[in-house]
C-alpha cells in the first residue's frame, strides 16, 4: 500500500467534516492547486481509503423515529453467512456486525415506532433460522458521530501522573 502524506491526511480531514466541500476551497486551505487535489483524492480513492460518498439521510426525516441496536445470538456461529443474506432482505438493518463477547452479531436497525420495532423482532429476525436469542437496545440520542481519526500531527496532551503534584 502507498504511503499516505500529511497533505493526504489533511485532505481527507477536510474532506470527511463536509463532503460537498468544493474542491478549490479544499485546495485553497491546502496551499495546492485544485488539480493536486483532483489527483490526491483519485489516488485514495484508487487505494481503497476513502471508500464510497454521498448524502447522509435522517432517518426520523422518513419516518423512522427509532433507531436500536439489537445483539443476536446465532444457534452456531458458523450460520452467520446464512443469517446474513436473511438481514439483507430487511430493509430497516443498516448495520451488522459478526462479533466476540456476548453477542454472535451486533445489528442496527431503523424502525418507525415501538410497533413496528416489535414487528421486526417477533416475525422477522426472531424467525430466522439459527437465531437463538435477540437483546434490544433502543438509543435515546446519537451524541457522537465522526470518522476514525486521521493522524494529523498534532500537539497531544501528556497523560497525568497520580504521583506528581
Amino acid at each position: 500500500m502507498e504511503k499516505i502524506d500529511n497533505l493526504d491526511k489533511k485532505i481527507l480531514e477536510i474532506i470527511s467534516n463536509n463532503a460537498r466541500i468544493p474542491f478549490k476551497d479544499v485546495a485553497a486551505e491546502c496551499g495546492v492547486s485544485r488539480a493536486a487535489i483532483h489527483q490526491r483524492v483519485q489516488r485514495l480513492i484508487d487505494m481503497g481509503v476513502i471508500v464510497g460518498s454521498g448524502y447522509h439521510v435522517n432517518p426520523a426525516s422518513l419516518g423512522y423515529n427509532t433507531c436500536t441496536y439489537v445483539g443476536i445470538t446465532l444457534e452456531k456461529g458458523s450460520m452467520y453467512k446464512g443469517v446474513v443474506q436473511e438481514f439483507l432482505k430487511i430493509p430497516e438493518i443498516v448495520e451488522c456486525h459478526f462479533t466476540t463477547g456476548p453477542y454472535t452479531m451486533l445489528i442496527k436497525l431503523y424502525a418507525r415506532d415501538n410497533a413496528h420495532l416489535m414487528e421486526l423482532l417477533n416475525n422477522r429476525l426472531q424467525e430466522i433460522a439459527g437465531v437463538v436469542s435477540t437483546e434490544t437496545l433502543i438509543s435515546l440520542k446519537q451524541s457522537i458521530k465522526k470518522e476514525v481519526p486521521i493522524g494529523l500531527q498534532r500537539e497531544e496532551t501528556k497523560p497525568i501522573s497520580l504521583d506528581e503534584e
